[in-house]
């Protein structure tokens, strides 16, 4: 069966073009037009992944996601004109999963959703996840779920992987480069931040104080090391 795909997009030259070369690789995508029935749309239908333009009528990208990701588990790329980091910050903030700049470049867009469908497909496919605990911290690998000290922690889809791979990897500093390679199965340029956003966001929602983390803390120069304090 064809992944579903929901191209939100207001140029529609620019929408059938990305419709066209997605059907062509093999999957069933619908467009979408506006920002409000976006909503309704992702919240009625049961959509793979959803791919996100910001400028749109009705209400932009940025709301249409805040809106959706309580209830929607799937993969979002946020499409940003503007290419600026404020941008792909508002979008992680948002729950986008990934952003990427305009113009599109139908390949890349292709790598990224193949990329991000083929985690969730090996996910469903593990019946007994591993649980992984770091102090006070507690990660059911098979139910996708983290609490903290009991209390439910929501990640979105992205945010959950990287924890995963830095609790898995708790005591050790690992490379920023690595992190990237790994997680978004891309080379790495030495500039892209997606990763740092990431894990600035994930330590909000771990309530780890980012002047000072304890949970995830930044090795200048390196990586990243997940912590065990007990």
């Amino acid at each position: 069966m064809n992944h579903q795909v929901l191209l939100v997009e207001d140029d529609a030259a620019l929408a059938s073009m990305v419709q066209e070369f997605l059907v062509g690789e093999g999957f069933d995508v619908a467009v979408e037009f506006n920002g409000v029935t976006a909503i309704e749309r992702i919240e009625q239908e049961a959509y793979d992944a959803v791919v996100l333009d910001i400028g749109l009528p009705g209400t932009d990208g940025f709301n249409v996601c805040r809106s959706v990701r309580p209830m929607y588990a799937g993969p979002i790329i946020v499409l940003t004109a503007r290419g600026e980091e404020i941008d792909e910050v508002i979008a992680l903030e948002a729950g986008a999963d990934d952003f990427m700049s305009k113009p599109v470049r139908p390949r890349a867009l292709l790598a990224r959703l193949k990329m991000h469908l083929r985690r969730g497909d090996r996910t469903e496919g593990v019946a007994n996840g591993q649980t992984i605990v770091v102090d006070d911290l507690q990660i059911e690998e098979s139910s996708r779920s983290v609490a903290i000290g009991g209390e439910d922690v929501e990640l979105t889809t992205a945010e959950f992987d990287l924890l995963v791979y830095l609790a898995k990897r708790a005591g050790t500093v690992v490379q920023r480069k690595d992190v990237y390679i790994d997680l978004l199965e891309l080379p790495y340029d030495g500039l892209d931040r997606s990763i740092d956003l990431r894990v600035s966001r994930l330590r909000r929602k771990l309530n780890d104080d980012p002047t000072q983390p304890s949970r995830i803390k930044s090795v200048r120069g390196v990586g990243y090391l997940m912590a065990r304090n007990t």
